[in-house]
């Protein structure tokens, strides 16, 4: 049974899910030429879909040319020497599958730049998102075999895990561009930010600031972009003798984490004899939830403390409340995955050498900003602190 579709959330429709999976079985065989396909109601239970849903994922496969309805007998396979073009082993090059995880501005902004080559390059893409469940991913790259795409574009949900429908992609020389992080034990082409210089830079300027006791928020942990940030979060503190505090750096959630244990886990920052002055958040999405968190222990930023941005892959602008933050080249990001699949996907005799392109990522300071903004604490929360020097 296929999922619910799901409006605006980046799923590919439900009645392409339907009819991919169609498309499948008749490539493979499963339905003679000329012999009756499976009816409406079929459909209908085979995916625990609606008629409407299967009434055109049906009409689609008509007009395409996979299946022919003949008056008074019924639907059928039809008679083809080679697979209709844009699908199917004999074109597979034109078209690509692009797995994605999650959704936001961040992912909205890659997906322009993928589209936008595909586009000059005549490509289909197919999208999913797997919404940050492995098995969902796993899901959508074997879709993108079992239908033969020319090529993948995949956001993985992490960089530790086996994906053994990433090998079988490999076996069957079908090409991968990985996006925004890597699997180290899985060799493949990939595109990601300059992730150490995000580490450093930040940590750098902070620390011109001012800024000695600086605590790190983190959202994923599994994933090499992160492990790459507080490296050089971490080298830029030696490089200006500043201890490496393990509690202030340690590589654990935060955004996941429950409000009460959120709050609970600021507290003991804040708590400590000598407090953090600033919070270098992982993401966007981290720096907003330790923005409320902070107004409900009642202290203000800026003021009391100061915040800081890995990215701003978030749900909206927040440099204004920051003293400074990364910004990423989101749509970069996706044209240049999309391009060098293209060429993989033109070339597949070519030179195989792993590609891994490093993008640069610009460091804005509030400076920059055309507007403050600041988040006032709740009254009596929490004893107000002496301002941040």
């Amino acid at each position: 049974m296929i999922e619910a579709e799901r409006d605006g959330t980046g799923q590919e429709p439900l009645y392409r899910m339907v009819k991919r999976d169609l498309v499948a079985d008749i490539d493979r065989g499963a339905y003679e030429a000329d012999q009756p396909f499976i009816s409406q109601r079929e459909v209908r239970e085979r995916f625990g879909v609606s008629s409407t849903t299967a009434v055109r994922a049906l009409n689609e496969l008509v007009t395409e040319g996979y299946l022919v309805r003949q008056r008074g007998r019924g639907t059928f396979v039809a008679e083809r020497s080679s697979p209709p073009a844009g699908t199917g082993a004999g074109a597979r090059e034109r078209s690509v599958a692009c797995v994605m995880h999650g959704q936001g501005p961040h992912q909205s902004a890659v997906l322009d730049g993928i589209e936008s080559v595909c586009g000059e390059e005549g490509l289909r893409m197919f999208l999913s998102n797997s919404k940050g469940s492995k098995r969902a991913e796993e899901h959508a790259l074997r879709l993108a075999l079992r239908t033969g795409a020319g090529g993948v574009v995949l956001y993985p949900v992490d960089s530790g895990s086996d994906s053994p429908a990433l090998a079988e992609l490999a076996r069957c020389g079908v090409p991968v561009v990985m996006i925004d992080r890597y699997h180290p034990e899985s060799p493949s082409d990939a595109v990601v930010f300059d992730n150490y210089a995000v580490g450093f830079g930040l940590t750098e300027h902070l620390v011109e600031r001012g800024h000695r006791r600086i605590a790190t928020l983190w959202d994923e942990t599994d994933v090499t972009s992160v492990a790459e940030r507080l490296t050089g979060h971490v080298q830029a503190l030696r490089k200006h003798g500043i201890p490496v505090s393990p509690e202030l750096t340690a590589l654990t959630t935060y955004h996941r984490l429950p409000d009460d244990r959120r709050l609970t886990m600021l507290s003991a920052f804040l708590d400590r004899p000598e407090p953090p002055t600033v919070l270098l958040c992982a993401n966007g999405h981290t720096l907003a939830h330790a923005a409320r968190d902070l107004s409900v222990l009642g202290l203000e930023v800026p003021g009391q403390i100061e915040l800081a941005g890995m990215d701003d892959a978030g749900p909206f602008d927040l440099l204004p409340l920051t003293v400074a933050a990364a910004r990423l080249p989101s749509q970069e990001m996706g044209r240049r995955a999309m391009e060098l699949l293209a060429q993989r996907i033109r070339n597949p005799d070519g030179p195989h050498e792993v590609r891994h392109v490093l993008l640069p990522v610009e460091i804005r300071t509030r400076d920059s900003a055309q507007a403050y903004l600041r988040v006032v604490g709740a009254g009596g929360a929490r004893p107000a602190r002496e301002p941040v020097r």
